[in-house]
């Protein structure tokens, strides 16, 4: 059980792998947010998706499709015995939406759990260091679940999947996601400008996909500022974990999109302007890099610099 955020979600990926190579005959079902769905899909090692729509239900509460919708999703949880249920969340809402399932359930104990009433729902509790980074944190919690003991660095078992892109050159192209949550973690639109103007005489193109029309319309603007970059059309998750695995590199604000590139082994350089990225920055196995922090903005010249060892 792990239903959203978007870097939250990416963050359990390594859960799974980590069952898996213990447990090689596993099979392993998600329950997710409908929004999310597509990214534990990309991981082979994961069988059911069971999509929970929580934030479009609460707006529609008493429509009557949103409890039929509802009753399905219970009617899906309970089709299976579940040896383990584990809720790697840690809130009220995943702890209750776990206990639907059909098998032991396993969380957070109190002191380690993002919000400690959760663990009232558990059969089973675990403390887990709050000092640890988030991906460890889910890793160790299943570990204990399940009785293993955790090895290496985080692998999440994805690969970006086949995709064409009529509208992208053959040049090699840095991924630049400018887009996030709030304004305070943006990084200022002249260093975006900036990089890609230094990155364009190296050789490499910007390419700036964005989601929402507000995204997609500062994305213009960059890219109209940066000679030869792209503002890309609108992609779902699969398509754009398909761009970020076919790029040079990827340069992100804090948002979700960084972290998949990170997952997709994509080098990268993530940008923090408003958050400490101590505990829930970037984290894989490949090239990354955290800048920044809180009241920190990163100059260009240090994205620079760690671009260039990273496409050296």
């Amino acid at each position: 059980m792990k239903t959203s955020s978007l870097g939250d979600v990416i963050h359990n990926l390594p859960v799974v792998s980590d069952i898996r190579r213990h447990f090689p005959d596993a099979a392993v079902d998600w329950c997710v947010e409908e929004n999310f769905a597509a990214i534990p899909r990309l991981h082979p090692a994961v069988g059911e998706i069971i999509p929970v729509a929580i934030r479009r239900w609460r707006k529609k509460l008493f429509q009557a499709q949103t409890w039929r919708e509802f009753g399905a999703f219970g009617r899906q949880m309970q089709a299976h015995n579940y040896d383990a249920v584990i809720d790697t969340q840690g809130l009220l809402k995943s702890a209750w939406l776990a206990r639907r399932a059909r098998g032991p359930l396993s969380g957070y104990a109190a002191d380690s759990a993002r919000e400690p009433v959760a663990s009232r729902f558990y059969e089973r509790h675990f403390s887990v260091p709050t000092s640890e980074h988030a991906v460890v944190r889910n890793r160790l919690l299943v570990a204990a679940a399940l009785g293993y003991a955790i090895e290496g660095g985080p692998d999440y078992g994805i690969a970006p999947p086949a995709a064409q892109f009529d509208w992208l050159p053959e040049q090699p192209f840095v991924v630049f996601l400018t887009a996030t949550s709030r304004d305070d973690k943006l990084w200022p639109e002249s260093h975006w400008v900036e990089l890609g103007r230094q990155l364009g005489a190296l050789g490499y193109i910007a390419i700036l996909p964005a989601g929402s029309a507000p995204e997609r319309e500062r994305a213009a603007h960059l890219a109209a500022a940066i000679p030869e970059a792209i503002a890309a059309p609108p992609m779902n998750i699969p398509q754009l974990a398909a761009l970020l695995g076919s790029a040079r590199a990827a340069v992100g604000v804090d948002t979700g999109l960084s972290h998949l590139a990170v997952a997709l082994k994509t080098p990268t350089v993530a940008l923090y302007t408003a958050t400490d990225p101590g505990l829930t920055g970037v984290l894989g196995s490949g090239f990354f890099r955290n800048l920044g922090g809180k009241a920190q903005i990163p100059t260009v010249s240090a994205v620079l610099d760690e671009l260039q060892a990273a496409l050296s």
